[in-house]
């Protein structure tokens, strides 16, 4: 059992300064363009919409979106937008505070973990690990629930081991499952955790530090239990309130939200439909690339500490099986799999740190330094290319045209910038090298491109226009709308079900119209095959998200129109109109 001790290596000294400025840097870049950006489609102003209702509404049980239930989601992500909304006072520096606090709890995790099953050293490569794999960094600085559920599913394996591993320790235990029960409630695979128990099982004579089992003791039942309970502070009241008030809107909020994205939607997938191989194939590769590159010339490398190292066998053991677990669904994503990148991190660190400590890693660095060296060239090319000949590119890229040619310098500073780090870091390790690259290039983007993308990235062009164009005493509704639209409106609209087939939004458009069509109209996107209204008659108001937006009046309605099998109306009158400035 003493090769299994934290502390064996002979690394286990403090941070060098280097390792503490980068640490703090990418502490910088975790936080760096909050309040410099709005909320970005597809699923951030969704998200920021519905925490702003919550606040302004005080109804935070059932979360809701323009005045209707959001059902696709369970509520703790939006829950902690709110809350930090509310303690704010500014949704443009609220909404994507969840996610940097759970990214920087990650990596907290990752570290101390790292610390107590290896070293201070093959803790510090971990984390640098995260932080220069693209993914990590994407969704701490993205108003996504996916960094959150990945914080939670992160606690859930860090209690899990050290009870199992580092214990015993039944409060970590409790932890685990509590935090598993969170990750439930913020996006249903909180429960991933459980599946390290199967390695666990497995090697616990090799892994476990109590020799004489009590981790495994029948007091391990209780753990369920927590869940649970945990569950039951969310589960109970939104239930009861259903069955007190008996809508068919609370019932059809119920039963999507446990059962239809849950379990119905990883059994019979109806979006995102990829083969079987699809994340070993094509996801792993692209989002995990860097760490692809370490692992497959060092396979010999992690072999040997997979046979030697049960640690490292479970923390493998168990990313293995989330990828098999969401590879069996017939729909995937890349930020499926997120959850397993911090634990997979761990293993890299490990293996690499016997690749040095061997002096075996020349090669590989060399390929990964020049993979660097090529993503500065390609990042200096295109900006040469849009200084240049920025019709060329901008044609290709219609909807960001106006900010492509405006980004034709700071493309060719970031290129700069990458050859900057990599000369200046040229004598520090690779893990080093690649997450000052990594996280010099998040500071320059949120600092400086976010500000440059983000009036071509939000309908405030759209709803500006509205205001001119149409008097402030007439009724505003919207068709196949974004959730966009509702977070820079600067008056109350009316829509007719977000979830609703256009045809059914239509036919209650039209009636809503009928009743007061002189001091009412509808907001759509073109394209649209209206039956109810006359397309030609309609008034353009301004292009964002790749289509035109169309104001249709009273002229544009047709003489008749079908009655809706359901009549469905909300209602979303902001209480400030000013929450993005």
């Amino acid at each position: 059992m003493s090769e299994l001790r934290a502390g064996d290596t002979p690394a286990n000294r403090g941070l060098d300064a280097w390792s503490v400025a980068l640490f703090a840097l990418a502490l910088v870049a975790l936080f760096a363009g909050m309040g410099m950006r709005a909320p970005w489609p597809a699923d951030e102003p969704r998200f920021a919409q519905i925490a702003r209702e919550m606040v302004e509404s005080g109804q935070w049980l059932f979360p809701t979106r323009g005045g209707e239930y959001y059902p696709d989601k369970p509520p703790v992500f939006m829950w902690l937008v709110a809350a930090c909304y509310q303690l704010l006072g500014s949704l443009k520096l609220a909404f994507l505070l969840p996610s940097a606090l759970a990214g920087l709890g990650t990596a907290a995790l990752v570290f101390d973990l790292g610390r107590r099953l290896w070293s201070t050293r093959v803790a510090t490569l971990a984390v640098l690990a995260l932080v220069f794999t693209p993914q990590f960094l994407l969704q701490a600085k993205a108003a996504q629930i996916d960094a959150l559920v990945c914080f939670w599913i992160t606690l859930g394996c860090y209690g899990l081991i050290r009870h199992f591993v580092l214990g015993p320790s039944w409060r970590w235990y409790g932890v685990a499952f509590v935090a598993m029960a969170l990750g439930i409630m913020t996006k249903g695979v909180g429960f991933l955790p459980v599946l390290m128990l199967i390695p666990l099982a497995i090697w616990r004579r090799e892994v476990s530090a109590d020799a004489t089992g009590r981790v495994w003791s029948a007091r391990a039942w209780w753990g369920l239990a927590l869940l649970l309970l945990t569950l039951a502070c969310w589960l109970v009241p939104m239930l009861l309130t259903v069955q007190a008030e008996g809508t068919a809107e609370l019932e059809a909020y119920r039963n999507n939200i446990l059962f239809r994205q849950t379990a119905q939607r990883y059994a019979n997938a109806w979006g995102h439909i990829r083969p079987w191989h699809y994340f070993l194939s094509q996801g792993i590769p692209v989002v995990w690339l860097p760490l692809v590159l370490l692992l497959v010339p060092q396979w010999r490398m992690l072999g040997q500490l997979s046979r030697q190292d049960a640690r490292a066998r479970v923390l493998l053991g168990w990313v293995a099986l989330v990828v098999l677990f969401f590879s069996l669904s017939s729909g995937k994503r890349e930020v499926y799999i997120f959850p397993a990148l911090p634990m997979l991190s761990l293993v890299v660190a490990a293996t690499w740190d016997r690749v040095e400590m061997a002096g075996r890693g020349g090669w590989t660095a060399g390929l990964l330094r020049l993979v660097v060296l090529l993503l500065g060239a390609a990042l200096l090319g295109l900006g040469a290319w849009l200084l240049v000949s920025p019709g060329e590119l901008v044609a290709k890229a219609r909807e960001y045209g106006e900010a492509l040619q405006s980004m034709a310098w700071p493309f060719m500073v970031l290129g700069a910038v990458v050859f900057a780090a990599v000369a200046l870091t040229w004598r520090r390790g690779l893990f080093q090298q690649l997450a000052w690259v990594s996280v010099l290039c998040w500071v320059f983007v949120a600092l400086w491109i976010w500000p440059l993308m983000d009036p071509h990235r939000t309908p405030r062009n759209v709803m500006d226009a509205l205001e001119q164009k149409v008097p402030a005493s007439t009724e505003v509704g919207l068709i196949e709308f974004k959730e966009q639209l509702l977070l820079f409106t600067h008056r109350p609209l009316t829509h007719f079900s977000y979830l609703a087939p256009v045809q059914a939004q239509e036919r209650n458009a039209w009636q809503w119209m009928k009743e007061a069509p002189a001091s009412r109209g509808i907001v759509v996107p073109d394209g649209l095959k209206l039956s109810c209204f006359n397309m030609g008659r309609s008034q353009r108001l301004d292009n964002a998200h790749r289509r035109d937006w169309l104001w249709l009046d009273a002229s544009a309605m047709r003489e008749s129109c079908e009655l809706p099998e359901t009549s469905r109306r909300y209602h979303y009158a902001p209480q400030r109109m000013d929450i993005l400035e």
